[in-house]
C-alpha cells in the first residue's frame, strides 16, 4: 500500500506507523464517517500458494475479522471494518493514542512500572479477558507489545484473532528453523510449548509474565538461550517477583505467582475479581491473596504449586529463535520482527550494532551474531532446495551442520536441524546410504536429548524408513515404520496427520513385500480417516486414495482400480488445475489402468492428453 491510496473509496492511507512481519499499520482517515482509523494492511496475497489455500485463507480471515469486530469492551481494541483491496487483507481499527508496555518499559531503560499502575494494568487486562474468554475468545499471543495504555489511562488488548490468522497464513505455525512459533519464548505457556490444547488459561499464563516484566524489569525466565527459556517456563518455579523488587506488595507477588502456574488447572478461576482486589482491597470474608485457582495450596495462600515432571520438549521448539522481550535491553542485538505488536507500536526489531563475531572470539561461546549468521545460511540451503538446486542445498547444510556442531555442540537442536536437511538433500541426490546414515545420527542424538518419542525423533525415523526401503531392505522398513505407527499412536493418537502418515508408509512397505490385501486394507483406513479429518480433496487423502487403487491394480482388480484412479484425477484437477503435475501424473495412472483393461483407443487419448504440451496440436 502507498500514502495516499484511498481504500474502496472511503479509507485514505495518510503515514504509516507501523511495520512487520504480517503487514503495515497505517493512520488513516475514514471519509465516510469523517474520523481518524488505524488500518491494518496485511501482506499482500501472493502467487506461491494455491489458489484453493488462499480461498481458505480469505474465509478464515473474515471469520476471525467477524469475530474481532464483534467484542465490544473497553479493555479490547475497536475493530470497524475489513475487507479485501487489491490483493491486500485489511482491518479498520480505532486509532489508539498511547504507548504500549514494551515502549513504556523501554522509555523507563527497562526500570519496572509503579506497583500501582502494574496494580491497574492488570485490573484492566483481567476483565477484559474475562469478557473475551466468556465468549469462547482465546487470544494467543498476549505479550507487552500487545497491551496498550492510552493517554487517558485506559488499558487495551491489541490484536484479538491476529495471532490465529498468522498461524493460518504459516507465519506463526509450528516452529522450525524457517518459521515462527505462535506465541513468544518470553510469554508463552507450558502448555503452547508442549504443543498440546491451548485455551483460555493458557492467556492467563502469559498475562502473569507480562505482569512480572513490568513489576520486575525483566520476564520471569529472562534465559539467554531459547531453549533454556522454553525449558523454564515448563519446568522451572518462576523466582518471587519480591525478591528481584522487595517493595511490591505481597498481594501483586501472590497475583502474578497464581497466574503463572505451571498446570492450567491452578490457575485463578476468576482472575478479574482476583486482580479487582489488588486496586480496591479484599473483600469481607476473604484475607488478602487468598487462592482463586482449582489447585490445591497446602499452605492455604497463592502458592505456585509444584513444577510439572520433566516432558520432552515437542519438534517444533527445535530452532527457535527468543525473540525480544519488552524492555529492548534483550541480549540478541539482531531480533526478528515483533509480528503482531499493537496499533501504535513498533513492528520492527532493533537494529543490528555490531558485526558477527565468530565464537572463537567471544570468550563466552558464540555470538548471537554469528548464530543469526548461521540461522541465514541455513535458510539460505532451504531456499536452494525448494529451487531444486540439491547439489547446493547439500553442501550449504553440511558446512552449517559442521559450524553449529563446533559453536553449539552436537547435540544441540540447531546442529541436529542442519544435519537432518544434509540428509534430506543426499536423498534428493539419490544418495540414500548416505541419507540413511545421517537420519540415523539425527535419530539416535534426538533420541538421547529429547526422548525416543520426542516428536523430532519421530520424524527422523520415518526418514530412516524411507531411505531404507529406497536401498531396498524393505522388511527392515516394515518394521521400522510398524514401531513409528505405534510410537506415534502413544504421543499423538490415532487421527493425528503424523500417526497417518506413519500408517500410509506402512501401508506401502507391505505393498512392497506383495502383501497386497493387508496393503489394500491399510490404504482404505488411513484414506477413510484422512477425509474425515482433512476433507475428502487434501492432498494427503489423494495419496492414500491412489494408493488403494494401486494395490487394487497388483490384485489384478483393475476395473475397480479404474474407478479409484478417476476419482483421484478428477479431484487433482479440480483443486490444482488440468495443467499441474499431479494432475498429469494421475492421468498416466487412469491411462495405464485403461490400456491393462484392454480399452487401449482410451488410453491413447489420455496419453496424447499428458504428451501435449498447453496450447499445442500434438503434432510432431
Amino acid at each position: 500500500m502507498a500514502q495516499g491510496t484511498l481504500i474502496h473509496d472511503r479509507y485514505q492511507l495518510l503515514e504509516p506507523i507501523g511495520r512487520g512481519g504480517m503487514g503495515e499499520v497505517w493512520r488513516a482517515r475514514d471519509e465516510a464517517l469523517d474520523r481518524w482509523v488505524a488500518v491494518k494492511c496485511l501482506k499482500p496475497l501472493g502467487s506461491r500458494h494455491e489458489e484453493a489455500f488462499l480461498k481458505v485463507l480469505r474465509e478464515r480471515f473474515r471469520r476471525e475479522a467477524r469475530v474481532a469486530a464483534g467484542l465490544q469492551h473497553r479493555g479490547v481494541t475497536v475493530v470497524h471494518d475489513f475487507g479485501e483491496f487489491e490483493g491486500v487483507l485489511y482491518l479498520v481499527m480505532e486509532l489508539l493514542e498511547g504507548r504500549n508496555l514494551s515502549e513504556l518499559l523501554s522509555d523507563r531503560r527497562s526500570a519496572p512500572l509503579p506497583a500501582d499502575e502494574v496494580a491497574d494494568i492488570a485490573d484492566q487486562v483481567a476483565s477484559a479477558l474475562a469478557y473475551t474468554h466468556e465468549r469462547g475468545i482465546v487470544h494467543r499471543d498476549l505479550k507487552p507489545a500487545n497491551v496498550m495504555r492510552l493517554t487517558d489511562g485506559t488499558v487495551k488488548i491489541c490484536d484479538f484473532g491476529i495471532a490465529r490468522l498468522a498461524h493460518d497464513i504459516g507465519l506463526t505455525a509450528k516452529l522450525t528453523s524457517v518459521g515462527m512459533a505462535m506465541g513468544t519464548p518470553h510469554y508463552m505457556s507450558p502448555e503452547q510449548i508442549a504443543g498440546t490444547s491451548v485455551d483460555h488459561r493458557s492467556d492467563l499464563y502469559s498475562f502473569g509474565c507480562v505482569l512480572y516484566e513490568i513489576a520486575t524489569g525483566a520476564p520471569p525466565f529472562d534465559l539467554g538461550d531459547p531453549y533454556a527459556i522454553l525449558v523454564g517456563h515448563r519446568d522451572t518455579p518462576p523466582e518471587p517477583p519480591r525478591l528481584r523488587r522487595p517493595e511490591l506488595p505481597e498481594d501483586l507477588e501472590g497475583f502474578i505467582l497464581a497466574l503463572l502456574a505451571k498446570d492450567p488447572d491452578d490457575r485463578p478461576e476468576d482472575a478479574a475479581a482476583l486482580a479487582r482486589r489488588l486496586v480496591t482491597g479484599p473483600g469481607p470474608g476473604r484475607r488478602a491473596g487468598e487462592r482463586g485457582g482449582t489447585g490445591a495450596d497446602p499452605a492455604g495462600g497463592w502458592g505456585i504449586g509444584p513444577a510439572r515432571p520433566s516432558e520432552r520438549l515437542p519438534e517444533w521448539t527445535q530452532g527457535m529463535r527468543a525473540g525480544s522481550r519488552a524492555s529492548g535491553s534483550w541480549s540478541l542485538r539482531l531480533p526478528p520482527p515483533d509480528r503482531s505488536a499493537g496499533l501504535t507500536g513498533q513492528w520492527t526489531g532493533l537494529v543490528a550494532t555490531a558485526v558477527a563475531q565468530r565464537p572463537a572470539e567471544r570468550p563466552h561461546g558464540p555470538s548471537p551474531e554469528y548464530l543469526a549468521v548461521l540461522s541465514s545460511r541455513h535458510s539460505a540451503g532451504l531456499s536452494l532446495g525448494r529451487l531444486g538446486r540439491w547439489a547446493e542445498a547439500h553442501e550449504v547444510h553440511r558446512a552449517v551442520a559442521a559450524e553449529r556442531e563446533r559453536a553449539l555442540g552436537a547435540n544441540h537442536p540447531d546442529t541436529l536441524d542442519s544435519h537432518y536437511e544434509t540428509g534430506y538433500a543426499l536423498g534428493r541426490l539419490g544418495r540414500w546410504d548416505q541419507a540413511l546414515a545421517a537420519y540415523q545420527r539425527v535419530a539416535e542424538a534426538r533420541a538421547a536429548v529429547f526422548g525416543p518419542e520426542h516428536a523430532g525423533t519421530l520424524d527422523a525415523r520415518y526418514e530412516i524408513g524411507i531411505s531404507l526401503s529406497r536401498l531396498g531392505r524393505r522388511a527392515e522398513a516394515l518394521e521400522l515404520y510398524q514401531e513409528l505407527v505405534a510410537a506415534r499412536i502413544r504421543s499423538q493418537g490415532r487421527t493425528h496427520p503424523e500417526t497417518l502418515r506413519a500408517r500410509h508408509g506402512f501401508g506401502i512397505s507391505l505393498g512392497r513385500l506383495g502383501r497386497w490385501d493387508e496393503a489394500l486394507g491399510e490404504a482404505r483406513q488411513v484414506w477413510a480417516t484422512r477425509a474425515r479429518i482433512l476433507g475428502p480433496d487434501h492432498q494427503d487423502t489423494l495419496v492414500s486414495r491412489r494408493e488403494i487403487a494401486v494395490a487394487l491394480g497388483w490384485l489384478g482388480r483393475w476395473d475397480e482400480a479404474l474407478a479409484e484412479y478417476r476419482q483421484v484425477r478428477q479431484a487433482r484437477e479440480r483443486v490444482l488445475g488440468a495443467s499441474h503435475p499431479e494432475s498429469l501424473a494421475s492421468r498416466n495412472d487412469e491411462a495405464h489402468c485403461l490400456e491393462r483393461l484392454g480399452r487401449a483407443g482410451e488410453a491413447v487419448a489420455l496419453y496424447r492428453q499428458v504428451a501435449t504440451p498447453p496450447g499445442g496440436d500434438g503434432a510432431g
